[in-house]
């Protein structure tokens, strides 16, 4: 479905029981709603309700220009916009990669909103900004930054009939089938769509040293796979110090970046677990 948030229209895909409690699915980069494909039907096993949406720039009717648009408050008021037009009053927010920094910033600065979070992938942005000024090994683990920043990197990924963009996907061999990674790369060379998402990155949230997120009081589970190419560990372990709600900190062996593709199961599991305490 389409669902109009201000200016801007967004696909999403809702489903599940009407009664249950939602859960609101925030997909990342390179990715999109379909990273829910093999979770969402066993959470509404359980009992729950699922939005889905493309983000800003993965929605070709919420694709705005300016590279400023795409700072994170926007990408968080798209959230609360979605949940406020589907007559959600609060929600268990599930983020993986940029989806959990953008469940970081609500479960932070609209804890009112957020029932709990799931944050598989990336840590509170707080404990990501101070291991890139202080761990090395982040430092290395980060400078696929610069790349995805970089003005042109839509048409390096791009060229050659998208060489680029499909070695990305199998930067983790066997993490996704070669049906996910067609399915991924015919999403991504639509006209406009890649070009849009990597606004995510010029927009320099993760780099930013600016005012910090501060603490997140909601109930939340951080998942960090070892094989995450992305994240450390020094991130991942200090992002405890920075929820002051119920917290557990997963950790996965032999996992990739792809974790809700990879082990979905066990990424349903740690939702349902959390969002039936909370």
């Amino acid at each position: 479905m389409r669902v109009p948030v201000n200016d801007l229209v967004f696909d999403v895909d809702v489903a599940g029981p009407e009664e249950g409690a939602t859960v609101l699915l925030l997909h990342g980069f390179p990715h999109s709603r379909e990273s829910w494909t093999d979770v969402a039907p066993l959470l509404h096993r359980a009992g729950f309700r699922t939005v889905a949406p493309d983000q800003r720039g993965y929605s070709p009717g919420a694709r705005p220009e300016a590279v400023e648009a795409y700072a994170l408050p926007e990408l968080g008021a798209d959230a609360l916009g979605l949940l406020d037009a589907l007559g959600v009053r609060a929600a268990h927010v599930v983020g993986h990669d940029w989806g959990a920094v953008v469940g970081w910033y609500l479960a932070a600065r609209f804890p009112e909103q957020v029932r709990s979070l799931t944050a598989a992938g990336f840590p509170h942005l707080d404990a990501y900004r101070y291991a890139l000024r202080v761990d090395p090994e982040q430092r290395l683990h980060s400078g696929y930054l610069a790349t995805l920043s970089a003005v042109d990197a839509a048409d390096s990924f791009l060229a050659d009939d998208a060489a680029g963009l499909t070695g990305w996907y199998r930067q983790s061999e066997g993490a996704l089938s070669e049906e996910q990674i067609a399915r991924y790369v015919r999403t991504h060379t639509r006209p406009g769509t890649l070009r849009a998402a990597l606004k995510w990155y010029r927009a320099g949230t993760l780099q930013n040293d600016g005012d910090p997120l501060g603490p997140v009081t909601v109930p939340t589970t951080h998942i960090w796979s070892e094989d995450d190419p992305a994240v450390g560990i020094f991130a991942a372990e200090r992002t405890a110090d920075h929820v002051t709600g119920e917290y557990r900190f997963v950790r996965l062996p032999g996992v990739s970046h792809w974790q809700p593709q990879q082990v979905p199961d066990r990424i349903a599991a740690e939702i349902l677990d959390r969002a039936g305490r909370a």
